[in-house]
């Protein structure tokens, strides 16, 4: 099967979920996550429908972003100080802050390119200490912090989910939507949630998922 194949089979299932769970399709994004592949398979997943992609590490996300520039491109590993300048600009929106030094940094770049720079904060939800992300309890001090800086705008959270654990991967999902909502009244442009990747979004979904971040499904036969 061909990507473009597989990418709209993917989305006619992310519609029909949305549908089973009284959700509007156009409510989720699906964020092609593109970081195994090469820009011929990126062009296939767009030849399917694709429009938004991710990417893990600056350098690939550089040489996609830039050849194809119709396209939305997501920065969702983890942060480095020294790639920030390569990702500012590049990704429209960044999924993985919660240092507020890299907080400063990207709202310094922005500055510079006159730009507003999207992010939402990652979350460890389950805990696990092979995550990374802020514990539910310091979201909100690291929310009042980047409302202090003028190019930075954060408009949602993202969460990894445990591995292999459709249970504990709804806690971690049902979790993260709670403290959205806990925040609506305080930080109402805090709206995304970004969870659920292959072998969970359907489940991402059930529990309120704004992005869905689907990459082996699209990219490989399974």
């Amino acid at each position: 099967m061909l990507t473009s194949e597989r990418y709209a089979a993917i989305a006619e299932q992310v519609a029909e979920a949305c549908k089973q769970a009284g959700r509007n399709p156009e409510e989720v994004t699906i964020v092609a996550v593109s970081k195994t592949v090469g820009p011929a398979e990126v062009a296939s997943a767009i030849e399917g429908g694709a429009r938004d992609f991710g990417e893990n590490r600056p350098d690939q996300l550089m040489v996609k972003a830039d050849q194809f520039t119709d396209s939305t491109w997501h920065f969702i590993g983890n942060i480095q100080s020294r790639r920030i300048r390569d990702i500012v600009g590049r990704a429209t929106l960044i999924h993985s802050l919660f240092e507020e030094r890299h907080a400063r940094k990207i709202d310094d770049v922005a500055r510079e390119h006159g730009i507003v720079q999207d992010a939402l904060i990652e979350v460890n939800v389950s805990g696990e200490h092979s995550k990374s992300g802020l514990a539910p309890a310091d979201v909100r001090a690291m929310l009042d912090y980047c409302g202090g800086l003028q190019n930075l705008r954060i408009c949602g959270l993202m969460t990894m989910a445990p591995l292999g654990d459709m249970q504990a991967a709804r806690q971690a999902f049902e979790g993260l939507r709670e403290l959205r909502d806990s925040l609506q009244s305080d930080y109402p442009d805090v709206r995304e949630l970004s969870m659920g990747m292959t072998d969970d979004w359907p489940i991402a979904i059930e529990e309120g998922a704004t992005i869905v971040r689907i990459g082996r499904a699209i990219f490989s036969d399974l």
